[in-house]
Formats: C-alpha cells, structure tokens, sequence
C-alpha cells in the first residue's frame, strides 16, 4: 500500500514480505508504556495511521476499502517529565546496518521539527538476527544524514552514539533511562 502523494517504499529488493515485521518491538513497546502510565512516570501512547474508509459493510461490521488518509509520522508521542517525546520504533534483520529506506522523508522532517521545537526524539533500532537495540537521539540520526551518504547507518554508528536497550521484566524495554540520561545533558 502505497501513503498518499505517491511516496512508495525506497528499499530495492526483491519480493519481501513485511508483514508483522517489527511486531515484536512494537509490542514489547507498548507494554513498557503501560507500565509508564500504570506507575504514573509518564504518558507514551501509539499514533494510529490515519486511514480514510470508502467502503464499510455495516451489516457484517467489515471495512471493504480503505486508504492512507495522508502520512503519518513516528510512531510514538507522549509526555515526561513535563517534556514532549516522539519516537519511531524499528527493526532490521541486516546484521551491520540498519537500512534506511525504512525512514520516510516526511518521518525525517518530523523528527527535525520535534528537535527544533525543543521535544526529544529518537529512533529505536532493533537489529533481530544480534538481538541488540538501540536507542539513537533525534540529532544524532540527523547529524549522520547530514554528512553520511550512505543508504544505511552502520552498526558501528549506534554502538558509538546510541545507546543500548537491555530487556527486562517490568518495563520490557525501560527506554526512560535512557531519557533520563539525554535530559540530564541538556
């Protein structure tokens, strides 16, 4: 499915199935957030991609056709610490570098914007097949734009400025230490 406008997927390659791809991250990101907001130590909600509904079988309570309504832009925004976070969650299976035909333009000028305007953003990056996830600050990715012209970001890159997520039981992913760390530096 292609987002309005005509923006199609920027990765060549062959046939690839995407389908539930970054599901595990995703989940294990959302429980972390319910954990934040059962504990009260903040709010950190999943933004819906905005679909428009053409067609809807009320009867049988189906969606027959429907269409990206416009872009959307990361996946994740909420408050603490009195501050706005955005973030964008993502997961390769490449074991040197994380692709980056997996971040949209409109994504990038996104993360831009929420740095510009004072909020914290970040990427976190999931490398599968190593079992490793990072956390890479909104600048750093966009410092590595800037002067890389790559078409992905090493490993190297988030082992030098990103920092890495380790698993654990209640959050799953505790992210706000990170957090805690990039607020203590500003």
């Amino acid at each position: 499915m292609n987002y309005p406008g005509g923006i199609k997927k920027r990765c060549s390659s062959s046939i690839i199935s995407y389908k539930n791809r970054g599901m595990t991250l995703e989940s294990e990101l959302n429980e972390s957030n319910t954990y934040y907001k059962e504990n009260k130590i903040a709010y950190i909600y999943k933004k819906p991609t905005p679909i428009k509904l053409v067609r809807v079988d009320y009867k049988q309570n189906l969606i027959k056709e429907a269409y990206f309504e416009k872009p959307s832009t990361t996946d994740y925004n909420g408050i603490y610490k009195g501050k706005y976070i955005d973030f964008e969650a993502k997961e390769t299976t490449n074991k040197t570098s994380f692709p980056l035909c997996n971040i949209h333009p409109h994504q990038i000028e996104h993360i831009r914007n929420i740095k510009d305007e004072g909020g914290i953003s970040f990427l976190i990056v999931r490398f599968t097949t190593l079992d490793q996830t990072y956390l890479l600050k909104g600048e750093d990715f966009l410092i590595f734009l800037e002067k890389e012209k790559r078409k992905s970001i090493p490993i190297n890159y988030f082992n030098d400025k990103g920092y890495i997520l380790k698993n654990t039981f209640r959050p799953r992913i505790d992210y706000l230490k990170v957090v805690d760390k990039i607020l203590e530096v500003e």
